[in-house]
């Protein structure tokens, strides 16, 4: 039977399919479509599309009873529909099965996916090419919002999606680089937020790296009397604010209270209202842009000095003989050379520190004055202080020669080493209290290597349970043993010192734990295990490279406030909160997100839409007291499908998974599964309800812009935090969960659906990409290789029967069996396919914020489990649904909700 060519009413195909359908029915003609939604349902035309039940006989699958029917083109002669079958689901989600049950193959085909005309559907199964595919979706986005460039002017402009290259225009809001929402479209009140039960969040980036063509936010300096500010609620000039009297006061866009314009700031207003000098300053006609900060705004209102890093080397017998202490050595002495600067300075203005430690702390004096450094023991770690002020915190250029003599030293003095127990809250202290006695905020940057079992504060022990697993009591793997560390977290922010935490463990650590610190001081950890130098350390060295050098504020506090009718009610991130409003981190990187969730008070109006602004107080790394604002409109609707079609669902999965991973902290597991698979059935219900085109209840329905909703959400649930496989380790899952909770978009992106290359597709004469493919392994052949990425880490996948010629041109060996999976680099050879696939590796790593670890898979390899854990359309070990299941069981889920 030949399949009827897509109705013209449609656009990329209806994201529509039958799974299961109950009794047969004449199609209904479906109303008219919305703009951007599609038709759903058999086009009316061709009423052979009428589902019908398949012979009892091919019903497989746990049930007996009803058989099962999918879109079958014309039905059987032999068998007449049969009215009043139950609608039915196959009950086997998730569990271990026989035959696939039989599902109906592709429906009506579309250009994009499904079945071409003229081809019978495969038996058995829901066809995966025609359900929605994300590489179809980013393909089509690509495509169709890639060339021109995003200009912000416009009030709700859905931006083009992560994964699309496109150049940014500020012209009054901030860029999607700096602020993305889960909607642009927001409902006007709470009763319809809470019916359609979509989150209303924003992902926020405030010091997010622009690329070279676009423009760096602009510092404006108002002197002395510093930015102009709403008299009530504080919030600062911006494009939204309406000059009245003639541009004598402003009425605030926030909260509406009517304020005197400053004296010096008095401009006159053109006949449209508009003040005649509105394209000379950023903050009246730019979505971001910074104010230097007066006095008023430092502790103790006076001017900060700038920042110190503090570097932390752990020296007992692993980190010794593992030879990663001459490594960190070796490495400082050309690094503190690329301490970040501002602008236009020769130098950096940042002081470095000096302190090794095992289970007590060496202090190092490097004042230039000295011909050689000098050291100073504490061991009485229960009472941590600084054994010297002057010559701790230097100059790197004044005191070059005695770090470098220092750095030379520290390898042999602890060659020789027998102590294996280190400490660790003492360390966090003693560089804390280094920077309370230099009266400036900094960073610690702590190499560490196992538990912190030495008789000392904050010391740990070894409880990691892998029983634990899958009970209620599965949370407190992921809460920190004991309170201690929030005690200093707390005392850490209140100084400005932020902690990074570079982690090389053999066994346990309890990352949980050693985390906390870092975490709440806005921090990053990077973890290394079983570090092997030969295979870790161009990835250590290249993360600790970067994390040196990057853009970072310190001491900043962020604050969002929204115009009348909603408010900020929840943040997820890295951070510290003292009160309900203010967003506290010693340190804020060009990394690190924060992400708000917005609640109603009161009533929205479509007429003035809705407002946020992002404050963010920061010093800078010359020591410059600034604020940084970002400013954003949004639409605001009375029609539930006017929300529906301004979703932006890589921003909604940012921030479920981030909901998730912070509920694993007081719930079981399976309850935030189950409440995650909850709540986006309702949104998909609500929709299918109140927006979508009448059409039969076996036809799953989905909005235009969420029809990848059920692909990554499943990808979420499959996750390591929420369902974990054998081989991962309870530290690996407190690692990932703290990671995640700081991405950006982009990073959650690709981090939860990974990105598969076709490498022997890859045209080795262009400087593009080849074309990516589907997460599933039914999408490899054998004769190919691949490369995944998730941010983490990149595999290169050879299939069993690559050519010969291929092997030797990539790996320089002669067959397939020569291939070494130990290895972690491509050899650098001189042809055009060595080229090219180490181009897409450079260039990959360059996308992403830590540096990769490359891993070299052997198709029926053992590391062949660890790729497939990646391949996120299949089944997985753990108990994780296919993407077709989960459709399946999503579908069921709507379906109950509705009836």
């Amino acid at each position: 039977p030949g399949f009827a060519p897509p109705p013209s009413s449609t656009g990329i195909g209806p994201s529509s399919y039958p799974p299961t359908t109950g009794a047969p029915r004449p199609p209904t003609m479906p109303g008219p479509p919305l703009p951007g939604q599609m038709v759903a349902g058999p086009p009316t035309s061709q009423p052979n599309h009428v589902s019908s039940p398949p012979p009892p006989s091919a019903t497989s699958g746990p049930h007996p009873g009803p058989p099962m029917s999918g879109l079958h083109g014309p039905p059987p002669p032999t068998h007449p529909p049969q009215p009043g079958y139950q609608m039915q689901q196959n009950g086997s989600y998730g569990q271990v099965r026989g035959p696939q049950p039989n599902y109906g193959g592709a429906y009506p085909g579309t250009p994009n996916y499904g079945s071409q005309p003229g081809q019978p559907p495969p038996p058995k199964r829901l066809d995966p090419d025609s359900i929605p595919s994300p590489i179809q979706v980013i393909e089509d986005d690509r495509s169709n919002r890639g060339s021109e460039p995003f200009v912000t002017g416009v009030r709700g402009q859905v931006p083009p999606l992560v994964t699309t290259n496109f150049l940014v225009k500020d012209q009054g809001n901030a860029s999607p680089r700096y602020i993305r929402c889960t909607s642009y479209n927001i409902p006007c009140t709470s009763d319809m937020a809470k019916q359609s039960q979509v989150p209303l969040a924003a992902v926020i980036k405030p010091l997010a790296t622009l690329p070279p063509e676009e423009t760096l936010p602009y510092l404006v300096d108002h002197g002395e009397s510093g930015p102009v500010r709403c008299n009530r609620c504080k919030a600062y000039m911006c494009p939204f604010m309406q000059f009245i009297e003639g541009g004598r006061r402003f009425q605030c866009c926030f909260c509406s209270c009517v304020t005197e314009v400053p004296p010096h700031y008095f401009q006159h207003l053109d006949h449209t209202g508009k003040r005649v000098d509105f394209y000379d300053r950023p903050e009246l006609s730019m979505g971001s842009y910074e104010f230097l900060a007066t006095v008023d705004y430092c502790k103790n209102n006076k001017f900060p000095s700038p920042p110190a890093f503090i570097f932390m080397i752990d020296v007992s017998y692993n980190a010794v003989k593992s030879g990663l202490v001459r490594l960190i050595c070796e490495e400082l002495k050309s690094l503190l050379d690329y301490l970040p600067r501002e602008g236009n300075m020769e130098e950096s203005a940042i002081r470095v520190g000096f302190v090794t430690y095992n289970k007590v702390l060496h202090f190092y004096n490097v004042k230039s004055s000295l011909a050689q450094p000098q050291m100073m023991v504490v061991s009485d770690v229960a009472d941590m202080f600084v054994p010297l002020l002057d010559g701790f915190l230097v100059n790197v250029n004044e005191s070059r020669t005695v770090i470098a003599s220092l750095l030379d030293q520290i390898p042999e003095m602890f060659a020789d080493t027998r102590e294996t127990e280190t400490v660790f809250a003492p360390v966090i202290q003693a560089g804390l209290e280094a920077l309370k006695a230099a009266e400036c905020a900094g960073k610690l940057f702590i190499f560490h290597t196992s538990l912190p079992i030495a008789e000392a504060p904050g010391k740990l022990k070894n409880r990691d349970d892998k029983k634990l697993i899958n009970t209620d009591k599965e949370k407190t793997l992921f809460q920190p043993q004991t309170n201690f560390y929030n005690n200093l977290a707390k005392d850490c922010v209140a100084q400005g010192c932020c902690v990074d935490l570079f982690l090389f463990p053999n066994q346990y650590l309890d990352v949980a734990t050693l985390g906390v610190v870092t975490y709440q001081t806005g921090g990053s950890i990077y973890k290394y295990a079983y570090f092997q130098l030969e295979i870790d350390q161009d990835r250590f060295l290249n993360d600790l490279r970067r994390d040196v050098q990057k853009e970072v504020g310190f001491d900043a506090v962020m604050r969002v406030r929204t115009s009348t009718g909603i408010r900020a009610t929840d943040f997820f991130g890295a951070f510290y909160m003292s009160n309900t409003t203010d967003v506290e981190m010693a340190g804020l990187d060009c990394d690190k997100t924060i992400t708000v969730e917005f609640k109603h008070d009161d009533k929205l109006s479509e007429d003035s839409g809705a407002l946020l602004q992002c404050a963010l107080l920061y010093t800078s790394c010359a020591g410059q007291r600034r604020l940084r604002i970002h400013n954003l409109s949004l639409n605001c609707c009375t029609q539930l499908a006017d929300l529906y079609r301004n979703c932006e669902t890589d921003t909604l999965i940012n921030y479920l998974a981030k909901y998730a991973y912070r509920g694993v902290l007081g719930s079981p597991v399976k309850t935030v599964r189950d409440a995650l698979i909850n709540q986006c059935a309702q949104i998909l219900a609500c929709y299918r309800k109140n927006c979508a085109s009448p059409s039969s209840a076996g036809q799953l329905i989905l909005p235009e812009c969420m029809k990848l909703l059920p692909v990554y959400l499943n990808c979420v649930l499959k996750s390591d935090v929420l369902q974990p496989g054998l081989e991962v380790t309870t530290d690996d899952r407190a690692y990932i969960r703290q990671l995640v909770t700081s991405m950006d978009v982009a990073e959650t992106n690709v981090f939860f659906y990974p990105r598969l290359l076709p490498l022997t597709k890859a045209d080795v004469d262009s400087d593009s990409l080849p074309a990516a493919i589907r997460n599933s392994e039914e999408r490899l052949s054998k004769g190919d290789m691949y490369l995944l990425e998730n941010g983490l880490n990149i595999f290169v996948w050879v299939g069993v029967n690559v050519q010969q010629g291929l092997i030797q041109n990539l790996f320089g060996v002669s067959s397939f069996s020569q291939i070494s999976n130990a290895s972690n680099t491509l050899p650098v050879l001189e042809n055009p396919f060595s080229k090219k696939v180490r181009s897409i590796v450079d260039m990959l790593q360059v996308q992403r914020s830590r540096y990769m670890k490359l891993i070299i898979v052997k198709q029926e390899d053992k590391l062949e489990m660890l790729f497939k854990h990646f391949l996120v359309e299949d089944k997985s070990l753990s108990g994780g649904a296919s993407y077709v299941d989960f459709l399946c069981h999503m579908h069921k889920e709507i379906r109950q909700l509705l009836s």
